[in-house]
């Protein structure tokens, strides 16, 4: 699978992940991604070269995307952790919700090696509160739940968990 660098181009693209996205949480009862993200977001992440997207071979349109980056949200990891080497996960995405082929498992390990590359110690993530399906994903996956708060400003993402970041082979090759 190749990796590739979103670009301002790929904005409409990454929109439309949103959207079905969310289409697809509320079809199976959840909230999640309910509201729009604000896209001037969007266009930060981009523009620091923090959004990737994840193509099969021979197909030009993009499977899943994914922001990794080292900011650590205030409102949701204590000072102490913020000090703490560590890449962070956000809008793992895939163009066909729900399916069940190991892609998402595959990019998290993808992002689990970018990070122990760069030096962190732990790959973290944020996940919607209320959806104890993906929490339990997410268990699956290595993570270990820290925490879950409850608070405005984590507009309903609250439930954050890490594992540790460590080499992995994905087959996954970044071009870019």
């Amino acid at each position: 699978m190749k990796v590739t660098r979103a670009t301002l181009d790929d904005v409409p693209r990454l929109q439309k992940f949103r959207t079905d996205a969310a289409a697809w949480l509320a079809a199976h009862g959840s909230d999640q991604w309910s509201t729009p993200y604000p896209k001037e977001l969007l266009l930060e992440s981009i523009k620091a070269g923090d959004v990737f997207l994840f193509h099969s071979p021979g197909n030009a349109d993009p499977e899943a995307t994914v922001t990794l980056d080292a900011r650590a949200d205030p409102v949701l990891w204590r000072p102490h952790e913020i000090l703490e080497p560590a890449r962070y996960v956000h809008k793992l995405t895939l163009s066909r919700p729900g399916q069940q082929n190991g892609l998402g498992a595959r990019i998290l390990d993808w992002c689990g090696d970018r990070a122990a590359v760069g030096g962190a110690e732990w790959l973290r993530l944020d996940a919607w509160t209320s959806n104890a399906e993906l929490h339990s994903y997410y268990r699956r996956q290595g993570f270990t739940h820290v925490r879950t708060i409850h608070d405005a400003d984590a507009f309903g993402s609250g439930w954050v968990a890490q594992r540790p970041a460590a080499r992995a082979e994905s087959g996954m090759v970044q071009v870019d």
